[in-house]
């Protein structure tokens, strides 16, 4: 039996690395007060990655 494709990314190769900054940022407390959680750094990268024009999916309403 053929293996199913999987489709396209979800997420663009920039934005995978603006999560990636932010989360380094995160871990070396570089932002200070400003990333509290490990979803808010994600939230922050994929908010960068949009601004940029990066391949991202929509916010959720």
């Amino acid at each position: 039996m053929p293996r199913k494709k999987s489709g396209s990314r979800k997420y663009g190769k920039k934005a995978s690395s603006e999560v990636r900054t932010e989360m380094r940022h995160f871990k070396q407390k570089k932002h200070g007060s400003l990333v509290k959680s490990r979803k808010q750094a994600i939230a922050i990268g994929l908010s960068k990655a949009r601004q940029k024009g990066a391949k991202v999916p929509r916010k959720a309403a």
